[in-house]
């Protein structure tokens, strides 16, 4: 093998021994999975904002904006649930770049995965203690999954990621919901594909076990838009694209329909700021449908405390990403009130 082996790492029952959660963390997180859960299951008609940066790049800056959130959760609890994005894992189109926390706690130092295992619980962690909120990963590699699973009350699985047989069966076996991302063809039916598989249970090899999983009825769907065979970035958030999907949903006959919306990536074509707009015309679409309205339960947006994206560099701007681009906290902050009294008027 062509394979250069550097190190044994531990395993995640060895990190969480070392990196424990406390009883009272732990409260918090079942709070938060129930309250969340019964979004999805329909016993609550609050609506989920996934909200954060595109990459959690450094630990200060998203504690200072999940700090930022926490206060913001606060003045608009009576409509929505807000999740803090918190993406430690990164994927890259070819394989080049910042790949996420977990590589590389430093971005402008060279990779080292101990130190990222480390980095990415002891920041979920914070996360949690600091401001009361448990966050949102994406499970780009199923096999990491557990070094962070204690703390997640949401994963996704993203475009590239939801064809592939391991992410659907380790989704299965998750206790929390696992958003489905249509890939980047935006063949709709591979998402429903994904879902059903994710909802149903298997047996199969995890981490050197053979595991049976029971299921999870929390699985559901995330737009984020499509790129064509030209690599053309095009939209699947408006009325006729929900209401198409929410008839192929109904056709499969799936536990808990629902769909997430992600205002970014090929819905807005990177155009960041376009994310005001998409999420005010998702909410127009929901006051027009009650079919729409029953199964939209939120929306993804990347937001960090300054507008736009950069390069990697050691005199980076605090706050802003390095990867996508993102929209700043004032816009951020006025798009959530506006989401607010929207909500509030339904």
């Amino acid at each position: 093998m062509n394979l250069e082996f550097i190190r044994k790492l531990p395993i995640p029952a060895e990190i969480k021994e070392q990196f424990p959660l406390s009883e009272n963390l732990k409260k918090i997180k079942a709070e938060r999975d129930s309250e969340i859960a019964k979004v999805f299951t329909g016993e609550s008609k609050k609506f989920i904002l996934i909200i954060g940066p595109c990459s959690a790049d450094r630990e200060d800056a998203v504690l200072e904006y999940t700090s930022r959130l926490a206060k913001l959760q606060e003045k608009v609890s009576d409509q929505i649930i807000i999740i803090p994005r918190i993406y430690t894992n990164k994927p890259r189109t070819t394989g080049a770049g910042y790949k996420g926390m977990i590589h590389q706690p430093d971005p402008n130092k060279a990779e080292d995965m101990l130190a990222g295992i480390i980095a990415i619980r002891d920041l979920h962690t914070k996360a949690i203690a600091e401001t009361g909120l448990t966050c949102a990963d994406e499970m780009l590699y199923p096999e990491n999954h557990r070094y962070l699973n204690d703390l997640l009350s949401y994963v996704a699985v993203g475009a590239r990621s939801v064809e592939n047989q391991q992410h659907r069966l380790t989704a299965s076996g998750i206790d929390i919901p696992v958003g489905m991302k249509n890939p980047t063809g935006g063949d709709l039916g591979v998402m429903l594909n994904s879902i059903m598989a994710a909802q149903g249970s298997h047996t199969f090899l995890y981490r050197g076990w053979e595991c049976h999983s029971h299921g999870n009825p929390l699985s559901h769907a995330i737009l984020r838009g499509y790129v064509n065979k030209h690599g053309a970035s095009l939209p699947n958030y408006h009325y006729e694209d929900l209401m198409y999907l929410y008839e192929l949903y109904k056709e499969r006959g799936l536990q808990n329909m629902a769909v997430i919306v992600d205002t970014n990536h090929a819905n807005s074509g990177k155009h960041f700021e376009q994310q005001i707009r998409i999420s005010k015309e998702i909410l127009h679409s929901c006051r027009q449908s009650p079919e729409i309205k029953s199964y939209v339960k939120g929306l993804m947006i990347e937001s960090y405390l300054e507008d736009g994206s950069q390069k990697i560099s050691d005199d980076a701007i605090y706050g802003k990403s390095i990867t996508d681009p993102c929209l700043g906290w004032e816009k951020s902050e006025r798009l959530v009130y506006d989401i607010a009294e929207q909500l509030a008027l339904m």
